[in-house]
C-alpha cells in the first residue's frame, strides 16, 4: 500500500475541509467573539474524540503525552495569535503571511532536525508562495497585524514539524485528542477576559458544530495520521491547497465570482504540489526522519 500517496490525499481532503470554513467562519464572527468561537469549537472537537475513544490519551506513552501537550499548546498559540493579527490586517493579506508557514517548515526543519531539503522541494516553496501571493494579496504593508500572523505561520510550522517528527499510525487518535483538549484549554484562556458568550440561533450552532467535528476533530485525526507517512515540507504543500478550496467555495457557496487571480493562483499551488508529489522520490523522502520513539 502506498501510504504516503493516500497521505497526501488525505491532506488535500484536509484542505478541503478548512477551506471550507472560511466563508462560515466570517458570517459567524459578526455575532460571536473570536476566542469564544474557538473555544466552544475545539471543546466540542475534544468531547467528541474522548467520547469515541475514552482510553486513547491514557494509552499514550508519557513521552507522547509530553509532545501531545507541547502540540496542542503550539497549535493553540497559533490560533490566537493569527486570530489577533486578523483584526490590523485585511483576511486577504492574512491568508497570504498566515501560508508562509510553507516557507517556514522546510526552514526550520533544517535548522532543528539539521536534515538538507532537497532543490525540488525548494523550488515547490517558492512556487506555492508566489501562488498564494497572486491568490490572496491586493496591498501590503507590514504592520502590527501582519507581524502577528507571521508569528503563527511560525507556529504552525513548528507544528507540522512536530507532528512529522513524532505521529504514528498507532499513536495518531490519541496524540489527535489531546491535543484538542490542550487546544480548548489555550483558547479557553484566552476567552476568558471578555467573558463567554454562546451561539444565538440553531444556524450558528449547526455552523459551530460542523466546523468542530469535520475540521475540527476530523481534520486533526486525518492530519495526525498523514504527518506519519510524509516529510513536513511535502505535507505544507499540501496543505497550501486550502486557500485555493476556499476561494472555489467561496463562488460555490458565497458570493464570489471566479476571477484571474483565484485560476492563475490556484494553478502555481497546485502546480507545486504536483512537482513535488512528482519529482525523485528519493530526495523528498530524506529531508526529514520520523522520531517517534
Amino acid at each position: 500500500m502506498n501510504h504516503p500517496r493516500i497521505a497526501v490525499i488525505a491532506l488535500l481532503a484536509v484542505a478541503a475541509a478548512w477551506g471550507s470554513t472560511f466563508f462560515l467562519t466570517k458570517d459567524l464572527l459578526d455575532r460571536m467573539d473570536v476566542a469564544d468561537y474557538l473555544a466552544l469549537r475545539f471543546l466540542i472537537a475534544a468531547v467528541a474524540l474522548i467520547a469515541i475513544h475514552p482510553p486513547a490519551i491514557a494509552r499514550l506513552s508519557r513521552l507522547d503525552r509530553g509532545r501531545g501537550v507541547a502540540l496542542g499548546v503550539t497549535y493553540g498559540v497559533a490560533q490566537l495569535v493569527q486570530t489577533e493579527g486578523l483584526r490590523h490586517t485585511s483576511a486577504s493579506v492574512s491568508g497570504f503571511v498566515t501560508g508562509m508557514y510553507v516557507v517556514f517548515t522546510p526552514l526550520l526543519a533544517a535548522v532543528i532536525l539539521r536534515h538538507k531539503i532537497g532543490r525540488w522541494a525548494w523550488v515547490a516553496v517558492v512556487l506555492a508562495t508566489i501562488g498564494l501571493g497572486v491568490l490572496s494579496l491586493r496591498d501590503f504593508a507590514l504592520g502590527t497585524g501582519e507581524l502577528l500572523t507571521l508569528a503563527s505561520a511560525g507556529l504552525y510550522a513548528l507544528h507540522i514539524i512536530g507532528l512529522g517528527a513524532w505521529s504514528t499510525s498507532s499513536n495518531a487518535f490519541g496524540l489527535s485528542a489531546l491535543q484538542m483538549v490542550v487546544i480548548t484549554v489555550v483558547c479557553a484562556i484566552g476567552a476568558v477576559p471578555g467573558g463567554f458568550t454562546l451561539p444565538s440561533g440553531g444556524g450558528d450552532w449547526v455552523r459551530v458544530v460542523y466546523m468542530a467535528l469535520i475540521s475540527g476533530a476530523l481534520a486533526l485525526i486525518v492530519q495526525t495520521w498523514a504527518q506519519a507517512h510524509l516529510t513536513p515540507t511535502r505535507a505544507a504543500i499540501a496543505m497550501t491547497m486550502e486557500p485555493v478550496f476556499a476561494s472555489a467555495f467561496a463562488v460555490l457557496f458565497g458570493s464570489e465570482s471566479v476571477t484571474a487571480r483565484m485560476l492563475i493562483g490556484g494553478a502555481l499551488v497546485m502546480s507545486a504540489m504536483y512537482l513535488v508529489e512528482l519529482a525523485p522520490r528519493r530526495k523528498i523522502e530524506a529531508e526529514v526522519q520520523h522520531l517517534a520513539q
